[in-house]
This record gives C-alpha cells, sequence and structure tokens, in this order.
C-alpha cells in the first residue's frame, strides 16, 4: 500500500495530531511503541480509499435481495461496455446492517503512466478513487493539443496550486489512474460558461470499483458505513418527530425517514439555501414524504417563546422525539485524503459551535428522548472530550448502549471512564489496517475498513 504517501499536513497539525493519539493515557495503556506505529498506520489509511464500497438500499421501497438483484445487472451493463476485461462482480450483504450492501474495491493495481497528464484537483483525485470518472469542472490543467478520444493520465494536485487551464503541472501530484479524454481541451476551458459533463472517462484506475453516476438512484445510495450506522443507532420508531440539525446532503434525513417506513415527521435544518434544496431533490427521489426541510442555522433553532407553534423553525423546547446532531467537524477522517492545507487554527475552530448545537439539542428534545452525536473526525477534542463536556455540563444526559456496535470503543485522553468508552463507538482504521487484511473476507474487513467517525447516544432523563 505505499503507492500514496500518507496524508499531506501541515506540520503544526502532524503534531498536534500525533499528541492526540500519544497522549498519557494512550500511552500508559498501549505503550509508546504501539502508539507509534497506529499514529503512522492512521496517516497511511487516510490517502488510501476503504477497500470496499458501501450502498444504502432503499429497502422502503424494495427487498434488499430484490435491489440487490437489480445493481448487479446494471453493473454488469456498465462493466462490459466500459471494458474489456472479464469483469467479476460481488455484491455482499453486511451480515448485521439490514439495509447494506458491500462491493470489494480492487487496488492499487498495477497500471502504467502515459507520457499525456491531465491534472484534477484534490477533491477530484479522491473521487476518482472511489470510483467516479472525472468531471470537467474538476479538470485544472491538460496538454495544450488533447482532443476528445486522446489516452491520458490523471494525476491529483495534492496542495491546490495548479493553475486552472495550464497545460502542464510539475507540482506535487500523485497519480490516480488512466482514461480517455470525452472532451477537447477547448471546451474544458472555455471561457464563455463552464463545462459540463464527463471530461475524462477512467478506464484504467488505480482503484477500480463500479460508479454509481445514475445507477438505480431511487434505490440505492452512496454512503459510508459508520454514515449508515449513524441512523440504526438513532433508531428512529414510527409516528415520532425527529430532529436532523445539520442535514446536508440529506443522506442520514432520508436513511431516518426510510428506517421509520415514512411514517411520522422528520424535519432537517441547514444553512445553506442550495443544501436544502438538495434534501428536498434526494426526498423526492426517494418516494419520502415525512421529511420537511428548511435553510435555517440550527444554534438558533430554540423558540423563546414556549408557547410559540408553528410548523417551521424556531421550535418549542421539548418538540422531538429524537435529535441527531451531525456535527460540523474537521473531516480529518474522511478517506481519500492525500493532502490538506487546512491549519492548526482551522482545525481546532469547530469545538465552541458543537457546543453551541449541542445546548440547542438538548433543548428541543424530550425528556425521554434520544440524542445522537457524531462527526467524520479523528481528534479527541470534537469526540471523546465533547461527551465529557456533555455529561458534565446537561446532568440530564446519560450515555447509552449502540445498537449495532460494530466500532471500536472510544480512546482514551478524555478521562472518560472504561465502562463510558465501551459506550461510545470510533470508527478507527488505523487499528486493524495491515496489508495482511486484504486477503479477509470482505465482511470482516468492511466493519473496521472505513472512514474514521465517530458517535455517541445519549438519553435524555
Amino acid at each position: 500500500m505505499s503507492i500514496f504517501p500518507r496524508i499531506s499536513l501541515k506540520p503544526e497539525v502532524t503534531d498536534y495530531l500525533k499528541s492526540v493519539f500519544l497522549n498519557k493515557e494512550v500511552l500508559a495503556a498501549v505503550g509508546h511503541q504501539e502508539a507509534e506505529s497506529r499514529f503512522h498506520k492512521l496517516l497511511s489509511c487516510l490517502s488510501h480509499p476503504p477497500s470496499y464500497t458501501c450502498v444504502r438500499a432503499s429497502t422502503h421501497l424494495a427487498s434488499l435481495e430484490e435491489i440487490r438483484h437489480k445493481l448487479g445487472e446494471e453493473l454488469k451493463k456498465q462493466m462490459c461496455s466500459s471494458s474489456a476485461e472479464e469483469v467479476s462482480l460481488q455484491i455482499l450483504p453486511h451480515p448485521r446492517i439490514p439495509d447494506v450492501l458491500l462491493l470489494p474495491v480492487d487496488g492499487p493495481r498495477c497500471v502504467k503512466q502515459l507520457s499525456s497528464e491531465v491534472a484534477v484537483g484534490a477533491q477530484c483525485g479522491s473521487a476518482v478513487l472511489r470510483g467516479a470518472h472525472v468531471f470537467a469542472p474538476g479538470i485544472v490543467a491538460s496538454p495544450k493539443s488533447m482532443k476528445a478520444g486522446d489516452r491520458v493520465s490523471v494525476f491529483s494536485d495534492l496542495e491546490g496550486k495548479c493553475t486552472r487551464g495550464a497545460t502542464s503541472f510539475q507540482g506535487k501530484k500523485v497519480f490516480v489512474g488512466n482514461g480517455v479524454a470525452e472532451m477537447d481541451r477547448s471546451s474544458i476551458f472555455c471561457t464563455d460558461e463552464p463545462a459540463k459533463g464527463i471530461g475524462v472517462r477512467m478506464i484504467e484506475p488505480l482503484y477500480q470499483s463500479p460508479s454509481f453516476d445514475g445507477v438505480l438512484p431511487e434505490l440505492v445510495f452512496l454512503q459510508n458505513l459508520p454514515s449508515v450506522v449513524v441512523g440504526h443507532v438513532l433508531g428512529p420508531c414510527p409516528g415520532e418527530r425527529i430532529l436532523d440539525m445539520c442535514a446536508a446532503p440529506g443522506g442520514k434525513t432520508c436513511h431516518i425517514a426510510a428506517v421509520m417506513g415514512d411514517q411520522g415527521e422528520v424535519v432537517a435544518l441547514d444553512k445553506i439555501r442550495s443544501k436544502i434544496d438538495r434534501i428536498r431533490q434526494n426526498a423526492q427521489m426517494l418516494h419520502l414524504r415525512s421529511i420537511k426541510a428548511y435553510c435555517f442555522n440550527s444554534t438558533q433553532a430554540v423558540s423563546s417563546d414556549a408557547a410559540h407553534v408553528a410548523e417551521g423553525p424556531p421550535f418549542p423546547p421539548e418538540s422531538f422525539d429524537r435529535v441527531l446532531l451531525d456535527a460540523p467537524c474537521s473531516g480529518l477522517g474522511q478517506r481519500p485524503n492525500m493532502a490538506s492545507t487546512w491549519s492548526l487554527k482551522e482545525i481546532c475552530s469547530y469545538q465552541p459551535l458543537q457546543r453551541k448545537l449541542f445546548h440547542a439539542a438538548v433543548r428541543l428534545l424530550k425528556k425521554g428522548g434520544v440524542l445522537v452525536y457524531s462527526t467524520c473526525t479523528v481528534t479527541l477534542a470534537e469526540n471523546e472530550e465533547q461527551v465529557a463536556w456533555a455529561l458534565d455540563t446537561f446532568p440530564c444526559l446519560t450515555l447509552q448502549p449502540q445498537e449495532p456496535h460494530i466500532g471500536a470503543e472510544g480512546m482514551l485522553g478524555a478521562g472518560l471512564s472504561p465502562k463510558q468508552l465501551r459506550l461510545l463507538q470510533r470508527f478507527s482504521p488505523e487499528l486493524i489496517w495491515d496489508q495482511t487484511e486484504s486477503t479477509a473476507p470482505l465482511p470482516c474487513r468492511a466493519d473496521g475498513d472505513t472512514i474514521g467517525f465517530f458517535i455517541a447516544k445519549f438519553l435524555k432523563t
């Protein structure tokens, strides 16, 4: 797994993360050598995609087996039309999560680089590593003479330093595979209006996995495994009123509604209008009528008037049976992430916002209600430290067991007791990542080889 370097971070961020993973409690528990090894494994994990693609099936519309069959037929058509290679396709159900299908990823593969190079942004490069083609807006440089039909090698610009429209790029970059240009260079970089559609169709990606663009949009939804786990941990029941506080782009919102059988009400809030439109589009596509999405700042979602009655926000205190706070965070658990240009100040800026949202969440939750807090980052400050703070700040909150619990327990260092740590769920790919793991059966790898993620479940007493 040495094709990519470890994730490229600013030195101050690397030092900060090292202090987190080598804190005194961790060193006392596992020793310096093991702690150091886990930290370096984490940096390696983050720059690589997981060894599988996770798909959430719309089991409120069809059975898992029916969706599995239809997906297999669609992907076989795609693979046969795009490759001359003989394709072996596996689609496996998850043994503990009833609406998840897993598809193994083949990689890293041995792919020979070509002389003609296209550079793409880091976000686009990460998408390619997870099976996407290169869409025109993601291209930042291409050969001056590139025409539709040309074979090209695709490189990801790790530091965002390539000038858009350049004819070559010699900065820090990493190879992600070969493809065929679908557009001339002049069409990609035309000045009249931004080009749309596929700019390079990947035919020899470094990591081979299906493209899900336009594939059964009503029945399958690409979603990281821990993000699906969150919906089940929340445990929504038919007829309940649920709040998703930071809902965009709506994957978890739609999952909550589906788990409830679309019976009840799921209120989705987000500050950005375009993201609310996206949530509504997803809900309509998935035939979910219980979702109500509003453009609103969740930190201000509690009405000062307890007698205030309105369909939309702000809401009176204790308006919801369950609340999901999938909080804005530093996102350092996302994979693949080959580089981050964020400063330490930016990485550490989320804790105050998360606490403001926590205050609103607790006030909006009914007595006897459930609050689930989650992030897609690996820092202690945004995860276990927030749990310790919440338990100290809100005596009405108690930690609850999670089902399913397929991740690891919480990390040492925040002063939580062993019992409390066991109730938390931290998805930590560095704990199991090893080159030998690639030979294990997919369902055995899936629960550990995920993005970095964190889940805590509280009951308001």
